[in-house]
């Protein structure tokens, strides 16, 4: 179990209006690779802030925990390097209840 500070919209919309603190309680799910090295648009940020690694941002599915205690199923979209891990992981869309 990890936890993470994340952007997320209340409504599950595309725009994100507020910082909310959540925590990932259960497996990624469907992860996908959507970009990889420099097909990265961020990707001189990240190696300048992280290190250099074979950078990949990925997406996939978890159920998260806020800070009041609610539980959802959302989809997550973050940036991941071999020998760096997991970093800037952001709620996309909130699905549904638990």
């Amino acid at each position: 179990v990890a936890s993470f500070g994340g952007w997320v919209d209340a409504s599950g919309a595309s725009t994100i209006r507020r910082m909310e603190n959540f925590r990932i309680i259960g497996p990624l799910v469907s992860v996908e690779t959507i970009a990889a090295g420099a097909g990265i648009r961020v990707i001189r940020r990240l190696r300048r802030h992280y290190g250099h690694g074979r950078w990949r941002k990925r997406k996939g599915y978890a159920e998260v925990q806020f800070s009041t205690g609610e539980i959802l199923r959302a989809g997550l979209h973050w940036y991941e390097a071999a020998g760096i891990g997991r970093r800037e992981i952001k709620i996309k869309r909130l699905l549904q209840e638990r």
